[in-house]
């Protein structure tokens, strides 16, 4: 199922240009991406076991492909999978309460056609945003290791370079945001210092074949940081607000 016909508006538009064509080409490099035994073994016996609540579901059981606009300005980085949620529908932050809060905090800024995801055909699409993670299997306890992050850093870098008009980069959580400016220290530069993670924290650096960009740094919308209140609703909108404003226009260059 090729990204650029499950997101957004310009896939709609019938607009399929080199970098659409290019980012559906990593998404199949990553969909069939076998370099970690132990992710491999975990995620299919997960796929194999289920949870009873999903028993009578089809488990995606694979790498989790990005999801959204492949002419995406406002790209999201998370960290996983979830062992049930992505690994079992097969679409970024779909099928958990994570994905709950994101989509809804998405669709109220006008980046998700709907407030509500359920699986990958619920008919969910996004405008100039795209989600991807920093590792595309579900990891046991959702804690990645050192080298399985390592073998994953290589999609990702490839997507942020072929997203040429991208302009933010939002980083869900800590592991992520060290992930994304593990790529910068390789491949880009920082044209601010490094910000320290926390929620709302701003990085401008620019990476190569791209403007200007800025990684917006936030929580993650796990249930350890919604239920806690570490993450709030208004904190996430907060974000969301803070991207757009960054975008500004469509075509307009990055401040």
């Amino acid at each position: 199922m090729p990204l650029a016909r499950v997101g957004g508006a310009h896939a709609e538009a019938g607009i399929m240009p080199t970098q659409a064509h290019e980012i559906d080409a990593i998404q199949s490099r990553v969909i069939a991406c076998r370099r970690c035994p132990e992710l491999v073994a975990y995620r299919e016996e997960v796929a194999r076991e289920k949870r009873r609540a999903y028993r009578d579901h089809e488990y995606w059981g694979k790498p989790v492909p990005a999801f959204g606009d492949p002419l995406a300005r406002v790209v999201l980085v998370g960290l996983a999978p979830g062992a049930h949620g992505s690994n079992r529908t097969g679409r970024m932050f779909t099928g958990d309460a994570s994905g709950e809060w994101l989509y809804r905090a998405l669709h109220r800024a006008g980046f998700a056609s709907q407030p509500v995801q359920v699986d990958r055909n619920d008919g969910m699409r996004l405008h100039d945003a795209l989600i991807t993670a920093a590792v595309r299997c579900a990891p046991p306890g959702n804690k990645p290791t050192p080298g399985e992050r390592a073998a994953c850093l290589p999609y990702l870098e490839a997507e942020l370079a072929a997203l040429h008009g991208m302009r933010v980069i939002v980083t869900l959580g800590k592991i992520a945001d060290d992930t994304v400016h593990r790529i910068v220290k390789r491949s880009g530069s920082y044209r601010s210092p490094r910000a320290p993670f926390k929620h709302g924290a701003e990085t401008r650096i620019t990476l190569p074949g791209s403007p200007a960009a800025t990684i917006l740094a936030s929580y993650h919308p796990s249930r350890q940081n919604t239920n806690t209140g570490v993450l709030t609703e208004p904190m996430l909108d907060a974000i969301f607000s803070r991207a757009r404003s960054l975008c500004g226009a469509r075509g307009s260059a990055a401040r």
